[in-house]
């Protein structure tokens, strides 16, 4: 340290004030901790706030209204054709993140949390270094790492302002409607993003090397294919991107098939949506004696503690499923462990959402990994064909599968495709973290008529037969 630098001290310092972090920093502070919080940004939200779950969300939900306009002609309702305000959409989501922005800061200053907009570089165990701000150092007993992740980059491309070529940050600031956009990737981000561009008016094609959702269920995929095939110009799949080349006005792109066929294209833009990787590098782990894999994760135990016992790490930094929900409650598990609660990340069913529609979700044990594991189970289904209220929503191509141990009906896993399947997943998350049976799903009153009645139907299915499908 320099003579004449301000040194502050802090029970806990969260780098990161992404969901992740603030909610550890919340946490900690409502445990009576001395909590500061250093992040790059002027204001708690992170990606998942400004760049990725939220504005994503919005623009979702103007595709739903979209197709639901055009479709109600079948229904007897007519819309004249929507017209397109680029500036008007992007206002009203910059209004979104702005008025959610403002609430966490609140909740932050509420609790007395200190904000530091700065970077922080690790000078040791109990030490950081801060750029750019008029702290200079931060002692502290214990340390949480929620540093996030960020877009990868493949193809030795690069992601400039205002280029043809996008990621998918670039892409939700939503400046312009390209006549003709190719999306490279076939994950959840790939598809959402596809969705809307494809929904406000852009002719989308769609590459992946392997195929759409590839770890997930293919029924649970298929009625999602189908929906993108009729909104998407082409879907490449089990092809390959053998040169992007950016142009004045275009991208050159030549695809190979898995047959060796060439494709050459030239498109308006091109997102770049093929996964994440963990922000770890640049802060001086290697001083604190915190270790990272090959691929830049940070290694936790059950208490989010790393290879150095004061420093924890929680969210896309660390390995597994990258989602906001995650992160979320291992920051609240480390924040409890440093205040020395009985606290540990030790939940069952972690659920995934992807939110295009149809939506799909999931959680706990998959049908592809029971499989792969050589795990006995027992599947049923209930396709929403046979549900009165997904009729009246004309959604009659969602299905309710549920797996479950043959011998017991313990929930084991669901997965849900169609019209809110993200509320639906919850109720099999709360089944498999209390070790529910098909039994008490059955028998548990649902409403009528309503899609939670499709997760009842799948556990009568595995009773013996349910009341509004009959499989011979």
């Amino acid at each position: 340290m320099v003579v004449g630098e301000i040194t502050q001290r802090t029970d806990l310092l969260v780098i990161g004030g992404g969901p992740g972090g603030y909610a550890a920093a919340f946490r900690a502070a409502d445990l009576g901790l001395d909590v500061t919080v250093v992040d790059t940004r002027e204001q708690p939200g992170g990606v998942c706030l400004f760049e990725g779950c939220i504005p994503s969300k919005a623009l979702l939900f103007l595709s739903e209204l979209i197709y639901d306009a055009a479709r109600a002609r079948s229904m007897g309702i007519f819309f004249e054709h929507p017209e397109i305000d680029i500036k008007g959409i992007r206002a009203w989501k910059e209004s979104i993140t702005a008025k959610l922005a403002k609430g966490v800061t609140s909740l932050c200053q509420r609790r007395d949390i200190q904000w530091i907009k700065a970077q922080a570089v690790f000078e040791g165990p109990d030490t950081v270094r801060l750029l750019d701000a008029d702290v200079a150092h931060i002692q502290f007993k214990n340390a949480i790492i929620a540093t996030g992740s960020s877009p990868l980059v493949p193809f030795d491309v690069q992601i400039k302002p205002g280029g043809n070529i996008m990621d998918s940050s670039t892409a939700l600031e939503l400046k312009e409607l390209p006549e003709s956009l190719l999306v490279i990737g076939g994950g959840y981000i790939a598809l959402e993003l596809g969705q809307v561009y494809a929904s406000l008016g852009s002719r989308v094609s769609i590459v992946v090397r392997s195929k759409l959702l590839r770890k997930v269920d293919r029924d649970l995929v298929r009625p999602l294919e189908r929906r993108m095939k009729e909104l998407c110009a082409e879907i490449y799949q089990q092809t390959a991107i053998t040169s992007l080349q950016e142009k004045e006005g275009g991208v050159d792109v030549l695809l190979t098939t898995q047959e060796g066929k060439g494709i050459e294209q030239r498109f308006d833009k091109v997102l770049v949506a093929v996964g994440r990787g963990p922000n770890s590098a640049g802060l001086g782990l290697e001083k604190a004696g915190v270790r990272r894999d090959e691929k830049g994760f940070l290694a936790v135990n059950g208490k989010q503690q790393t290879t150095i016992p004061n420093i924890y790490a929680v969210g896309d930094v660390t390995p597994g499923p990258m989602l906001a929900h995650r992160a979320i409650r291992q920051g609240k598990v480390a924040a409890e462990v440093i205040s020395g609660l009985p606290s540990a990340f030790d939940v069952r069913a972690i659920p995934a959402v992807v939110y295009t529609d149809p939506q799909v979700a999931w959680c706990g044990l998959t049908e592809e990994e029971a499989r792969r594991q050589h795990i006995d189970v027992k599947i049923t289904r209930f396709p929403w064909s046979a549900s009165g209220r997904a009729a009246t929503m004309a959604s009659p191509e969602g299905l309710t599968k549920l797996i479950l141990a043959p011998e017991t009906g313990s929930i084991l896993g669901a997965g849900i495709v169609g019209r809110n399947a993200e509320g639906l997943i919850a109720e099999i998350v709360l089944a498999i973290e209390m070790g529910a049976l098909a039994e008490d799903i059955a028998l548990s009153i649902h409403p009528h008529p309503t899609l939670s009645e499709t997760e009842a139907e799948a556990a009568e299915i595995f009773l013996g037969r349910a009341t509004h499908f009959f499989d011979s």
